[in-house]
């Protein structure tokens, strides 16, 4: 006889705890500081808006596709541990980008520090004193001319005028690329009047084939023109726009399909309630993650610098591997419902109460992408260091966290999850109305504490509206809803939102407008709820879950009726004798 396969559902969820507790904190050391990096690199705040909604719009499309894909062709756990793995190497891409020398961050170390790296780098570095001769001449603009006889000789030139680094390394890279771009094109030319046969013995043939390929150089030099004609900046804002779509195309697949196979093994063995015990090892991770990516990198900015971000994060994403291997993935082929996102889609159309979820969700979402994204520029600008910075960040999933075990407590207290809603909206625009008065970095911690707990209850009315409107099998479809909606088409119209009101009015602008909007829809949301009928839908979870324990009462009385019936009917007979 075959034993009967054991399963540990205990063990299941708390190794998915693990790993989602050590993904979350890779994500954590990186993540939310990568719009400090981009200003590192000399971009503007219009650039930064408009790579993070990138990057958003590229999950929202990818994430759902990726998870259908992988769970139809059955390969869960090759898309996890490729993602790990890919998305680890394309981090590390970014770093070998230079700064474009626009830089406009503050920060400043102290002189034995300095002196320390300056001992470091005069022992391994070895800085080049000889000047390149450059005998080409190149145009800078239409003001400044050369003539073809001016050439630089080997003795040393004296500038009358003061000259940045930055603008005299442009200028030779600039003219350093000119003089191969001539040199290359003379010697192609060269190469092929040399090849080229005589008219003669030429076939149509080959006319075609030198007329294509002439038309192709023609607009491959077009192409090149036009990337001369390009400053640095806009360079390095389109290759960092490349890097983050591929980045976010190797990541985003990886939380749907891990979330879809744990979900699946805890349907099999019907302990679904168990999945959401995972969610708080996922804030804990995310605050860890902050916090000792901020603290490391403070400690070690004047050797390291912000690279320790990037670094950290690949090393834990190079340690969750292991644990993808064994993580406990199920594929429920029978009890999958087809089309599952279209019907939570649907779902969520037809309920009012469900509408107003999704439109608070799109507005917190964009307003938690603004501050996510610009907060720290603010904080820089304050003199703010990366201890201060992972702090104050890690203080709202710590909140998170510990409103996740009140979560009873409000469902037996509220009797309707809506009421939450509008006070979670108003202590989101009590937040971002506190950012545009910041004058210490230290000043942003109460503010964090208040987003912490009014994401929380935004969360769980969210959470709460989904349970209620679910039909079977589509209870983390309508959930995943309201995330894509808040997480990534929210954030996504944050971001780019937020990138031109920073470029235009300023930072504290973006914060009170936010505030402004956030108090408008806090307001028309009270009285859109008071208004709209609250219609009761029939929970056919909770109904297929209570007839198991009612069909035994209910054959029972059905039993003792047939049983009345008969004795009643027994008692007329012998009644209708007793007259005889």
């Amino acid at each position: 006889m075959k034993r009967n396969k054991q399963w540990d559902v205990r063990g299941a969820v708390g190794f998915a705890a693990f790993f989602h507790f050590l993904y979350s904190c890779a994500r954590g050391c990186l993540l939310p500081f990568l719009t400090i990096y981009f200003r590192h690199l000399g971009l503007t705040a219009v650039m930064t808006g408009t790579i993070m909604a990138v990057k958003h719009v590229v999950a929202l499309v990818w994430t759902p596709l990726s998870c259908i894909l992988a769970r139809r062709h059955n390969k869960r756990r090759m898309v996890i541990t490729g993602s790990l793995i890919c998305s680890a190497a394309v981090a590390l891409v970014l770093l070998l980008f230079p700064p474009t020398g626009k830089s406009t961050e503050s920060r400043s170390c102290n002189i034995s520090q300095l002196n320390a790296v300056h001992e470091l780098s005069s022992t391994t570095l070895k800085p080049k004193t000889t000047l390149q001769k450059f005998s080409t001449p190149v145009l800078f603009s239409t003001e400044h001319k050369m003539t073809p006889t001016e050439e630089y000789n080997n003795t040393e030139y004296i500038p009358t005028t003061p000259v940045r680094i930055s603008e005299l390394h442009n200028n030779q890279s600039t003219t350093v690329n000119t003089a191969n771009n001539q040199s290359d094109w003379k010697e192609s030319l060269e190469i092929k009047t040399f090849q080229m046969p005589s008219p003669d013995n030429r076939s149509r043939s080959l006319t075609k084939r030198e007329q294509k390929q002439q038309e192709i150089n023609k607009m491959q030099y077009e192409f090149l023109g036009s990337l001369k004609v390009m400053d640095t900046q806009h360079q390095m804002f389109f290759l960092v726009m490349i890097i983050i779509i591929l980045w976010e195309i190797l990541a985003a697949p990886l939380t749907w399909t891990a979330d879809d196979g744990l979900h699946e093994y805890l349907d099999f063995v019907d302990a679904t309630e168990r999945h959401r015990a995972v969610k708080p090892w996922r804030l804990l991770g995310t605050a860890g993650g902050m916090g000792c990516s901020g603290i490391l990198v403070s400690l070690l900015y004047c050797l390291i610098g912000t690279v320790l971000h990037f670094y950290t994060y690949s090393l834990l994403m190079v340690l969750a591997m292991p644990l993808a291997a064994l993580l406990p993935l199920y594929r429920h082929k029978r009890e999958h419902v087809p089309g599952a996102g279209l019907k939570a889609l649907h779902l969520v159309r037809g309920d009012s109460q469900a509408l107003l979820c999704a439109v608070t969700a799109v507005l917190a979402g964009m307003a938690g992408s603004a501050v996510s994204d610009f907060l720290l520029w603010q904080m820089q600008d304050h003199n703010a260091t990366e201890l201060q910075m992972g702090i104050t960040l890690a203080v709202v999933p710590l909140c998170q966290a510990a409103f996740a075990p009140l979560n009873e407590c409000l469902t037996r207290l509220l009797k309707s999850h809506g009421r939450l809603l509008p006070l979670g909206i108003m202590g989101l625009s009590l937040q971002c109305l506190s950012y545009s008065f910041m004058w210490t970095p230290w000043t942003v911690l109460p503010s964090q504490v208040l987003s912490g707990i009014s994401i929380g209850a935004l969360w769980w009315s969210l959470e709460a509206q989904s349970v209620d409107i679910a039909s079977p099998g589509t209870e983390l479809a309508v959930k995943r809803v309201f995330e894509a909606l808040y997480q990534d088409l929210g954030a996504g119209l944050g971001s780019v939102a937020g990138g031109f009101v920073v470029q235009k009015f300023g930072i504290k602008i973006l914060f009170q407008g936010t505030a402004a909007m956030l108090g408008v829809w806090c307001i028309s949301l009270a009285v859109l709820q008071w208004r709209i009928p609250r219609q009761r839908r029939i929970n056919y979870s909770r109904l297929l879950a209570a007839d198991a324990s009612e069909m035994s009462e209910s054959e029972s009385e059905q039993d003792n009726d047939w049983l009345e019936k008969a004795m009643e009917e027994d008692k007329g007979n012998n009644n209708w004798r007793r007259l005889d």
